[in-house]
C-alpha cells in the first residue's frame, strides 16, 4: 500500500480541479474507457468459447492451447505490441493483405488500441471462466442432455448462469487491465491525443514535462479501478458466494 500512499500523500491536491479540466485530460479518460470496454466485449466474444473449450473438450493439444492464450500473462507487453505491428502492420502478414486489398491500416489507429488491450486483457477473461467451468458441477448439464435439449441450448441455459460469477470475475479483471495497458498499445497504436492516447499513455508523457499533471492522471486511474472493482464485485459477485 506504500505507492498508493504516495500518490496521496505527493498529490496536488490544489491543482486537482484545473488539471482534469484539460482537454486533453477528458479525451484520453475517454477514449481509455471505450477502449477499455470495447476490448472487454471481444475478449468476452472470444474469450468464453475458448474457456469452455480448455475446461470441458477432450481434443488433443489442450495444454499448447491453454499455453497460447495465456502467455501475454508473462509476455513483456511491449514485446506483444511488437509482434502485433508485425502480424497487423502495413507490411506485416496479415495488415499487408488488407492494405492492398482493402486499403486498411491498423496501426496507430483506435482500433489498434482495442486489439492491442484485448491481446493482453483476454487471459484474465479465460482463466477466472475456465475455473468456474471446471468448478460448476456438471451433472445439470447431462441432466439438461438427457431431456433432449442440444448444446447451444444447454450452454445458455445451464452452463452460463453455472458460471455466470466467474464470467462477471472475468470481465472486470480484463476490464481494469485494458484500463491500465501501455506496452503494447505505444508499441502497436502510438501516442496521439484523441486517437489511441489512452491515460497510461497521458500518464508517461506528463512524467516527462509536469509531473504534478503525471500524479492527477494516475489518481484518476487509480480510483477508477478500484471504484469498478469494488463495485461490481459487491453487486455482481459478492451475492454469488464466488470464492475470491
Amino acid at each position: 500500500m506504500l505507492p498508493l500512499l504516495g500518490l496521496l500523500v505527493r498529490a496536488p491536491w490544489s491543482q486537482l480541479l484545473p488539471q482534469l479540466a484539460q482537454p486533453q485530460v477528458g479525451q484520453a479518460l475517454r477514449l481509455s474507457l471505450v477502449s477499455a470496454t470495447l476490448a472487454t466485449l471481444v475478449s468476452l466474444v472470444l474469450g468464453v468459447p475458448i474457456a469452455w473449450v480448455l475446461a470441458r473438450s477432450s481434443i488433443r493439444g489442450r495444454s499448447v492451447l491453454r499455453a497460447l492464450v495465456t502467455v501475454p500473462l508473462v509476455l513483456p507487453p511491449v514485446v506483444g505490441g511488437v509482434a502485433l505491428f508485425l502480424v497487423l502492420g502495413r507490411q506485416g502478414i496479415l495488415g499487408r493483405w488488407l492494405y492492398q486489398t482493402f486499403d486498411v491500416t491498423i496501426p496507430f489507429t483506435t482500433t489498434a488500441v482495442v486489439i492491442a488491450e484485448t491481446f493482453v486483457a483476454m487471459p484474465f477473461l479465460v482463466i477466472s471462466v475456465e475455473g468456474a467451468l471446471r468448478a460448476a458441477d456438471a451433472r445439470f448439464e447431462d441432466a439438461a442432455a438427457t431431456l433432449g435439449a442440444d448444446r447451444w441450448t444447454t450452454f445458455r441455459r445451464v452452463t452460463l448462469p453455472l458460471v455466470a460469477p466467474g464470467v462477471a470475475a472475468g470481465a472486470v479483471l480484463c476490464w481494469a487491465r485494458a484500463l491500465g495497458e501501455f506496452g503494447a498499445t505505444i508499441t502497436f497504436a502510438g501516442n496521439f491525443p484523441g486517437t489511441t492516447q489512452t491515460m497510461p499513455l497521458a500518464v508517461y508523457l506528463a512524467l516527462q514535462s509536469n509531473p504534478e499533471g503525471a500524479i492527477v492522471l494516475s489518481l484518476v486511474l487509480l480510483a477508477v479501478s478500484l471504484a469498478t472493482l469494488l463495485l461490481l464485485r459487491d453487486r455482481w459477485l459478492g451475492r454469488s458466494g464466488a470464492p475470491s
